[in-house]
């Protein structure tokens, strides 16, 4: 079972600048795959607004699509769905191309959470689907995680640039005294951002998911 994720540019035709905008997201992309857990296939854009890509599990899905959330330049959002299942190539004139039921799920997920931002939870932005098929562990999992997906989305939204960067600076091991310069703030800013807008626990929620503890 691999997690198959797409996203796309929420509101992508509202931008001033459509092809900066592009740019800017590739450049980010580029930027979290190289700490971000290994893809089977990155995630990168496919045609439109969409991008797609496969992750070896949930926790892998969900540190990617988390880091992108903290790092894409202000402006730019995404919306994700992650499909658990499996995949498989067909042959095509145009090489191999990948199907199966992560893809139906990842398709059903990214269109659920529009929904919800538009009916009931504007701040959502990330939604986890598997197949009918599956498994009670795998459909308890999915269960679990968009609970939990609704408040990471909320807290979130509600960051600052400022802090966004700050959490992920964080995540990475950087000390608050190195954030503090390149932000040209003084140290107790840092810390101050980290303790009153959930940003710790942000962080700690990206180093259950990774192991990745500074």
């Amino acid at each position: 079972m691999v997690a198959a994720v797409i996203a796309d540019i929420v509101a992508s035709r509202g931008l001033d600048d459509r092809a900066a905008a592009q740019r800017a997201l590739e450049e980010t992309l580029a930027r979290v795959a190289k700490v971000a857990p290994a893809a089977r296939s990155p995630l990168l854009p496919t045609v439109g607004d969409e991008l797609q890509g496969v992750y070896p599990d949930l926790a892998a899905a969900l540190t990617t699509t988390m880091l992108l959330q903290l790092t894409l330049p202000e402006g730019i959002e995404l919306r994700f769905g992650i499909g658990l299942g499996e995949i498989h190539d067909i042959a095509s004139v145009r090489g191999f191309l990948s199907e199966g039921e992560a893809w139906w799920a990842a398709r059903n997920a990214i269109e659920r959470v529009e929904q919800l931002a538009r009916r009931t939870a504007p701040t959502a932005r990330t939604r986890v689907a598997t197949s009918a098929s599956a498994t009670p562990d795998a459909q308890e999992l999915v269960r679990v995680a968009n609970s939990g997906l609704l408040a990471r989305d909320r807290a979130v939204a509600q960051l600052s640039p400022r802090t966004r960067r700050i959490v992920y600076e964080r995540w990475l091991g950087r000390t608050q005294k190195e954030i503090a310069a390149s932000e040209d703030v003084v140290q107790s800013a840092v810390s101050q951002a980290i303790a009153t807008a959930d940003g710790g626990a942000l962080i700690e929620g990206l180093r259950a998911l990774t192991d990745h503890v500074v």
